[in-house]
């Protein structure tokens, strides 16, 4: 889905991402000692103008790293390859399997007018509501199945509105609705430390990096980390709905109508019963796979009754239930709750765009250009603790439009605790910042599964999501800078001019 705008530039992108590319490796060098950086700067530069610009169907910019990465002697066929069937992408296709069953026995449809009957008719409010319940999942769930369970129902208020008022005028509500649950994924897993990876990873690298340093404890973290997730949920519902897509046109959906609509679907049939049944397993499932460390008391996961827990993961949960409703017979045994032909309904573009975005990131690490670009926060150092921790979130942000946030985590996290000792400050000064900001990537569907994920809806574009998250990016720097100085310093005791005695 492109607009008029981009399809005029289309041509002139298809020819501006190879140059790019061959300006980059003839021109720079950004480090004679490693030349793969540069070679896949050159190759990172090409694949973001093309998807940018929409120069080519976006699967196909996100194969790629198949042909470029082995050719530029970045990374091997063998293994580049493999970035495009993980577990990740198979949660993605357990999910959608899930909410086709959903769509061919219109439960969406129930769904959604369950919803609106229940938070009203404003568009306004529907928004806000789905990214309430969003950003609460996903404290305690994957980002990426938390997303995967909304985004069904999100798409079945849509398509109900869409039928009541036609696709032009409620695409500002698609938009600021498919954008708001996303970014509220995201947003969400900032605040406690079980939340996404990239806050695991800090706490592991913290503890591995100071070992004589006091805990980072789950409730601590999350009396910082949650006003700030507060702060930039609000300013990302008031920035879609009000400022990017206005949604004053569009008027309350009469109650009436949500009734009468609900009445017409009639009681709800066993097949709908099996298909909540399995998806509501699935977001328990989920939720319990893992222990939950709330502080006080451990919730233990129930993947330790099986010989190797570490062995199970989200996208062996989605594949499973997914499975089943192949075997569930409907209709009195005519069919199964999902046959074939509805399944090849299957967003395959979108399934290789997901493995394009991991296939870049797994180049940018192998490659070194995560290490270097990292690098870069030791030279914002000496300009005062508020400008440092902006220079770091800046650095860290637009780094992870690029790059897994976990992998970015992983490799940034240890120079940065590294170049805070040097620069004789509190290591958690730069380390929590840099952290929180792993997880403030808005602007491209490859940044993050949840990103892709609203992308595959086949409601937004490409600058449907640069425009919304190049904001985003920006006010999460300062929110970030602003939540860690005035709450952080305090909670962890960070005193911005002396280094601790136990990371000395």
């Amino acid at each position: 889905m492109s607009t008029p705008a981009t399809s005029r530039l289309r041509p002139v992108a298809r020819l501006l991402g190879p140059v790019a590319a061959l300006a980059i490796w003839t021109l720079a060098d950004l480090d004679p000692a490693h030349p793969a950086i540069t070679r896949m700067a050159g190759a990172a530069a090409w694949m973001a103008i093309w998807w940018l610009f929409e120069a080519v169907p976006l699967a196909v910019t996100a194969l790629l790293p198949v042909a470029l990465f082995p050719l530029l002697g970045v990374e091997s066929g063998k293994e580049t390859a493999r970035a495009y069937c993980n577990s990740v992408i198979f949660l993605f296709l357990g999910g959608f399997l899930i909410a086709l069953a959903m769509e061919r026995w219109a439960l969406h449809r129930r769904i959604a007018l369950r919803i609106l009957l229940w938070i009203g008719g404003s568009p306004g409010g529907v928004v806000l509501g789905f990214m309430a319940v969003t950003a609460f999942l996903s404290m305690w769930i994957s980002n990426t199945a938390t997303t995967m369970m909304v985004v069904p129902m999100a798409m079945a208020v849509i398509r109900q509105m869409e039928e009541e008022r036609g696709h032009a005028v409620v695409r500002p509500f698609a938009v600021a609705l498919l954008l708001g649950v996303a970014y509220a994924a995201s947003e969400g897993g900032m605040a406690t430390l079980i939340g996404t990876p990239p806050n695991l990873a800090f706490a592991q690298i913290f503890a591995a990096t100071f070992p004589d340093a006091p805990e980072i404890s789950f409730a601590r973290w999350m009396v910082m980390a949650l006003p700030i997730a507060l702060v930039m949920l609000a300013l990302t519902w008031w920035m879609l709905t009000r400022l990017l897509y206005p949604l004053r046109g569009i008027e309350r959906i009469p109650r009436h109508l949500l009734t009468d609509a609900h009445a017409a679907l009639g009681p709800i049939r066993p097949e709908e019963r099996w298909i909540l049944a399995l998806a509501l397993a699935a977001a328990i499932l989920w939720i319990f796979r893992e222990p939950i460390d709330a502080g006080a008391f451990t919730v233990p996961g129930w993947s330790a009754l099986f010989p190797d827990p570490r062995m199970i993961d989200d996208g062996t949960v989605a594949i499973t239930l997914a499975a089943l409703l192949f075997v569930i017979p409907a209709r009195r045994g005519e069919t199964t709750l999902l046959d074939w032909e509805t399944a090849r309904k299957l967003p395959w573009g979108i399934v290789l765009l997901l493995g394009g975005g991991f296939a870049l990131a797994a180049g940018v690490e192998a490659s070194g250009l995560t290490s270097y670009l990292a690098g870069y926060v030791t030279g914002v150092a000496a300009i005062g603790p508020v400008a440092t921790m902006a220079g770091v979130c800046t650095v860290m942000t637009f780094l992870t439009e690029l790059t897994s946030n976990t992998a970015t985590t992983q490799m940034a996290l240890p120079i940065v605790a590294k170049a805070a000792v040097a620069l004789h400050t509190h290591p958690l000064l730069l380390m929590i910042p840099a952290t929180l900001s792993a997880s403030c990537a808005f602007m491209s569907p490859v940044a993050t599964p949840p990103n892709a994920i609203v992308f595959g809806a086949g409601r937004l574009t490409i600058g449907d999501m640069a425009r919304a998250g190049l904001v985003l990016d920006l006010i999460g720097v300062g929110v970030v800078t602003a939540g860690v100085y005035l709450l952080g310093l305090a909670l962890f005791h960070i005193d911005p001019a002396v280094t601790p005695t136990w990371a000395g």
